[in-house]
């Protein structure tokens, strides 16, 4: 079981579930803290909804790393996890988390079983959900809610430390939705973009400094945001 296998088999299956319905859209590899780090797809509707897969052939070294970075943004979280990682994995992931496990069938197919459905975040933390924005989308936000006054030409970080600040967070999450869902393009963008990005080195979740002052570690990830899947 290959995680090419298991992606192919989940993207079938939420394409199936949203079929025909165009407020949905299904984003692959989608980055996180400017693309430094990513969920393998996300569902981006009326919630924002991450899927992280690991596979037979994975191992769970990262997953408190990504576990710490997705809850403070997604409203829930799947993962999706070969039978012989689930009793680990179950101690790595808050019970809100949920859980799909895949399978290897006679023919070579992989199944996907729903085993325990994610429920909704209790502690998303708004200026990280802010980060996700690019700094023109999150000015744009800040000018329909009339809070744009000193942060017209100001760093997207301090831009996005004005929106977790002033916008209350359903109307954030709601917002930062429909940024998503509109933006026209997700490629090209590197983390250190200055004027749309808010990540800098000093915010960079796997680095050495970060990692050490947040408990976590992994490894730095390709700073390109994937392109979008519908």
């Amino acid at each position: 079981m290959r995680d090419v296998d298991v992606r192919s088999a989940l993207r079938r299956e939420l394409k199936q579930q949203h079929l025909g319905d165009d407020r949905t859209l299904i984003v692959e590899e989608m980055g996180i803290w400017s693309g430094a780090v990513r969920v393998d797809l996300a569902v981006i509707n009326g919630e924002l909804c991450g899927y992280e897969i690991k596979s037979a052939r994975d191992n769970l070294e990262r997953l408190p790393a990504q576990e710490a970075l997705y809850s403070q943004v997604f409203d829930r979280v799947t993962l999706v996890v070969a039978e012989q990682h689930v009793a680990k994995a179950e101690t790595l992931v808050p019970d809100w988390w949920g859980r799909s496990i895949a399978s290897t069938e006679a023919d070579g197919a992989i199944s996907l079983k729903l085993d325990r459905p994610a429920l909704f975040n209790p502690s998303i933390e708004p200026l990280q959900l802010a980060r996700l924005l690019w700094r023109p989308e999150a000015l744009s936000i800040l000018q329909r809610h009339g809070q744009d006054r000193g942060v017209r030409s100001a760093s997207a970080e301090k831009t996005f430390r004005r929106l977790a600040c002033t916008v209350p967070l359903d109307t954030l999450r709601q917002e930062v939705r429909e940024a998503l869902k509109a933006r026209p393009s997700w490629s090209g963008k590197p983390v250190q973009y200055e004027r749309e990005m808010a990540v800098g080195v000093d915010l960079h979740p796997l680095s050495t400094s970060a990692s050490a002052h947040a408990g976590i570690g992994g490894d730095r990830r390709n700073p390109l945001i994937a392109p979008t899947a519908r």
